[in-house]
């Protein structure tokens, strides 16, 4: 293993269990079932997710890494958006008119099991509270 590809091995060590237990906690929030945590996270086995969950540090894929950081930046802007933690953590559910939504939530958006979709929905929300994506 090169210098470099050892370096991206261990950040990613270093990154996940954090952030696989700063998801937990969102998916708490957001009232997230198994099935729509594994989607989100883009699992392909119910066996991998609860091995994830279960370990205090998992190394996960760069992809599940990617996924989870799309969340994390959802969950701030809906914070910083909205007035009261409620509310913030229900808007995922709730119908959405925007154009991008289509009358559907921001959450069946996000299931669709495409990264994009949930780079799309953060877009979105930076975009609303004024800041870059």
């Amino acid at each position: 293993m090169t210098p470099s590809a050892f370096a991206i091995r261990q950040n990613r060590k270093d990154l996940s269990g954090p952030a696989m237990r700063s998801f937990l906690g969102i998916a708490e929030l957001w009232k997230l079932t198994t099935q729509e945590q594994i989607v989100l996270l883009g699992v392909s086995s119910r066996s991998t997710y609860f091995k994830w969950k279960k370990e205090p540090n998992p190394t996960l894929p760069k992809d599940t890494l990617e996924r989870i950081s799309y969340i994390l930046g959802i969950y701030k802007a809906l914070r910083i958006l909205l007035p009261n933690d409620e509310a913030a953590d229900a808007w995922i559910r709730k119908p959405n008119d925007a154009p991008l939504f289509g009358g559907r939530s921001a959450l069946e958006r996000m299931l669709s099991g495409n990264v994009s979709d949930l780079y799309v929905v953060r877009q979105y929300l930076d975009a609303q509270r004024g800041g870059w994506s």
